[in-house]
Order: C-alpha cells, then sequence, then structure tokens
C-alpha cells in the first residue's frame, strides 16, 4: 500500500483514516476491537480520535472512545504498530474548552491515560480558541514535544487565514508547527476546503486529514428519498442538507463510476478524496466489521481522469 508522509514530519500514513468517532457510540466495545483488529490486519494503521468522542451521547461525558483504545492497545501489545491522532480542545462540559497552556497541559494527561500510552503521534487543535495566543498554544505544544508526550502537532476547523497566522507564529518564534489541517471535505462539502484551506496547505506542505469524508453517509447513496431519513442518527440531517437536485447529480454520477469500476458509491466517493493531491488521507468509519470491506476497497479503486472530471462536474 501507497503510505504518504504527514506534512513534513517522518510519520508515514495510509491513504485512509479510520474515524473512531464511533467507539463506544454506534460500536460497543467488543464490536470495536473487532474492527480495529481487521483494519490493522488489512494495513490501515492510522487511527484518529478526540478527547470529547462521544460526549453528545445520552450518558456519556467523552473519553469513551479514547478509553475503548486503550483498552485494545494494551490487550494486543501493539502501540509501536499503530499511528495514534487525538485532539484536544472541544466542550468537555464543566468549564473545559479551550486551548490554553495549563488546560492543553491538563488534558494530554487525561488523553493518555485513557488511551494507555506513554505518547500521542499527533496532537490536534480540535477547534479555533481566538481567545488564546497561537504563541500560547504552540509554547504548550511545544512543551509536550520535548517531553516525549506529542510527537507532531496539527489543527482542524481552522480557516486559511488562522492556519496561515499559526504557522507564521511558529516560524517567528521558532516554535512547532501545525504539520496536518484537518477539514471537513467531500463531494458535498468543496468550497471552503478548495479556496481557502487548500492554497494554504499545500504552499507549506501540510499533510491533509480529511473527516465527513462521505458526508456523514449521504455519500454512501443510502439516501435517496425523505422516507430515508430513518436509516440512522444522522438521516434526518442528511436528507434536509444534501436530498436537492445536487446531491441527487453526485449520487448519479457516483453510480455511473461505481458501475464502471464493479464498485458501489461509498467506494468511489472515498477514493475521489483520496485521489485529490493536496490531500494526505480521508478519514472514515464504520460501526460494523461488514462495512470495513468497502474502505479498504476504497484505498485500492484507482479512479480515472475521467472519472474525476465526471465527479467534479456533478459536485461543482
Amino acid at each position: 500500500m501507497e503510505l504518504r508522509r504527514l506534512g513534513r514530519s517522518d510519520l508515514l500514513v495510509p491513504p485512509l483514516c479510520f474515524g473512531g468517532n464511533v467507539f463506544g457510540w454506534t460500536a460497543d466495545e467488543a464490536t470495536s476491537f473487532r474492527l480495529l483488529d481487521e483494519l490493522l490486519a488489512a494495513g490501515f494503521n492510522f487511527i484518529d480520535t478526540a478527547d470529547v468522542y462521544s460526549r453528545w451521547a445520552p450518558g456519556h461525558v467523552g473519553g469513551e472512545s479514547e478509553t475503548i483504545i486503550g483498552k485494545w492497545i494494551k490487550a494486543r501489545g501493539n502501540r509501536d504498530r499503530i499511528v495514534l491522532a487525538t485532539k484536544v480542545g472541544a466542550d468537555m462540559g464543566r468549564g473545559k474548552v479551550c486551548l490554553k497552556a495549563d488546560y492543553i497541559a491538563e488534558a494530554v494527561e487525561a488523553s493518555l491515560k485513557r488511551l494507555q500510552t506513554d505518547r500521542i503521534d499527533l496532537y490536534q487543535s480540535h477547534w479555533d480558541d481566538a481567545e488564546t495566543p497561537f504563541e500560547e498554544v504552540l509554547h504548550a505544544y511545544d512543551t509536550l514535544i520535548k517531553a516525549g508526550k506529542v510527537r507532531i502537532i496539527g489543527a482542524s476547523n481552522l480557516t486559511g487565514q488562522r492556519l496561515f497566522d499559526a504557522l507564521a507564529v511558529s516560524t517567528r518564534e521558532h516554535l512547532p508547527r501545525y504539520e496536518t489541517i484537518q477539514p471537513e471535505y467531500n463531494l458535498c462539502e468543496r468550497a471552503a476546503y478548495e479556496t481557502d484551506i487548500e492554497p494554504v496547505a499545500r504552499a507549506n506542505g501540510l499533510g491533509v486529514i480529511t473527516y465527513f469524508s462521505l458526508a456523514a453517509g449521504f455519500l454512501t447513496g443510502k439516501y435517496r428519498s425523505p422516507e430515508d431519513a430513518g436509516k440512522s442518527v444522522r438521516g434526518g440531517e442528511n436528507v434536509r442538507k444534501y436530498l436537492n437536485p445536487r446531491g441527487l447529480g453526485i449520487l448519479a454520477a457516483l453510480d455511473a463510476v461505481a458501475a464502471e469500476h464493479g464498485a458501489n458509491p461509498t467506494q468511489v466517493a472515498l477514493a475521489w478524496v483520496m485521489a485529490r493531491p493536496s490531500v494526505t488521507a480521508a478519514i472514515a468509519s464504520a460501526s460494523k466489521p461488514e462495512q470495513l470491506g468497502d474502505l479498504i476497497a476504497a484505498a485500492e479503486l484507482g479512479l480515472t481522469a475521467g472519472d474525476i472530471d465526471r465527479l467534479n462536474a456533478a459536485s461543482a
């Protein structure tokens, strides 16, 4: 499998990253272990999670995903075989939401404990914190890197301008820089990344790890009528947001390209993201082991230039 470099670091990852938001939410512990086992056996060792996963679920407080990953790492003794990414800065409740230095120092210890590891390969700022100067944030990360608790840092949900500003601070202050950016990007949501974030990422050699690569499931093709809204917890939002002439046109193009390759819309939609020259890896998740085949096949699917042009036109 082709491995890709995360920014200018020495970390190499496959073009598909597994999204750990499902662990402890739509996938229980036993299912999560099986998903992780099968992914690793197939060569997909890049796992992305966050301290806040899955606080949104009833009765959850955050940390559920990291806890399950930590139990799996301990049970399998495979820490050195995986590239582990997590995030800090989302709202954990009880006033725990920011990127202030003292909070980062506290939050990383909690993540390390849950993950049952002494280091995080990629530690990411989950959301922008406009009230905390980048100098403070990056100094906090510098301390963690020097202590060996974090290897490299990244950001998620920054605008192109804010990403540019953060990189400028790193250069000026001789501090670690964000090596990766994690934006929303898929066939339905293209403009913000392509016009605002991508130019900064390419100019500075950043790794790009896309989330919602399947538009929260819409690009699997399972939402084709209002009646399909009940098919998942995100079904209603998907139907409201994407079930329109443009969305149906994208699905039609996915169907056509999939038919030519003996594939399905899920595989083609992910392959399209991974084929973008600026993209390092596409994040996708699955709640059932039988869904993993599509993710693995997507990483092996080679789209032609004509396929990509067709999908680009449908999603323009």
